[in-house]
């Protein structure tokens, strides 16, 4: 839904418009748009930052060598990312997995997490973690 930034000359506030469609914004600016505060419709436009995401990394087509710059990288929310790219990729249903990988996405401290799935009685296996000894 695109929003419009505007100062009220009257109040002085900053203030944000919604508008569902351009045509709406469109009707609004030829009928004056209003201050929501205090309904003055001396408004001046403001122009603001626009933010566009970023296409997400395809994680399947990465080589092992690529993969692994990402675990070295040590950006726990990219490492997340993968783990839960590649586990839907694979059909893994493992529920460990998954909060792992959830965790790491919020930005979770792997050693913290290891040591709850310890608390839990899981097995991490050889590696003595899921970071395969290392530290990411």
């Amino acid at each position: 839904m695109p929003a419009y930034d505007f100062r009220c000359n009257s109040c002085k506030r900053r203030v944000s418009l919604f508008y569902k469609t351009y045509k709406a914004y469109d009707a609004a600016s030829e009928a004056g748009h209003v201050c929501p505060n205090c309904g003055s419709s001396a408004l001046t436009r403001l122009i603001t930052r626009v933010a566009v995401q970023r296409p997400s990394r395809d994680f399947s087509k990465m080589s092992s060598d690529e993969m692994l710059s990402v675990l070295d990288g040590g950006d726990t929310r990219e490492v997340g990312r993968m783990m839960h790219q590649l586990g839907q990729d694979e059909a893994i249903d493992d529920p460990t997995m998954q909060e792992v990988a959830g965790r790491l996405m919020k930005g979770d401290d792997p050693d913290r997490i290891e040591r709850d799935l310890e608390a839990q009685g899981v097995d991490l296996g050889d590696g003595g973690g899921f970071s395969g000894g290392d530290d990411l």
